[in-house]
């Protein structure tokens, strides 16, 4: 396994070259595809900047909402679960907290030019 460049590099080094070099001599619904094409590099790359440290804190979590520990999968399900069986919603200490950073780690990744993605982030920074 190569150390140098990380998968991060290579996606977004063909996303830039992709960007800066083909997009502006393409045209019609070919631009459309390599805009598509652009994006769905763009997000990967953030998944493997961000996704094991939003996962792990998502787990913990889950952990400590659940008082179970499992992998990532099984604890939503016992969420899920729960949930459905009335045995927890809203008002159980704790969810709502959870479901929101959820939110927010997930949007990070998959939209975060989001308008009111990047209000909130103001907010919490102020």
């Amino acid at each position: 396994m190569q150390d140098e460049p990380t998968p991060e590099e290579l996606i977004t080094a063909v996303a830039d070259f992709l960007r800066g070099d083909i997009a502006p001599v393409v045209t019609g619904h070919d631009a459309f595809r390599l805009r598509v094409a652009i994006n769905a590099l763009d997000l990967v790359t953030r998944q493997l900047r961000l996704a094991a440290r939003s996962d792990a804190a998502e787990a913990e979590r889950l952990s400590r909402l659940l008082g179970k520990q499992g992998p990532l999968g099984e604890l939503n399900r016992r969420l899920a679960d729960g949930i459905a069986k009335g045995e927890v919603d809203l008002q159980t200490p704790g969810l709502a907290d959870h479901l929101w950073q959820t939110t927010m780690d997930k949007l990070a990744v998959d939209q975060p030019n989001y308008a009111s993605y990047r209000r909130e982030l103001e907010q919490t920074e102020r």
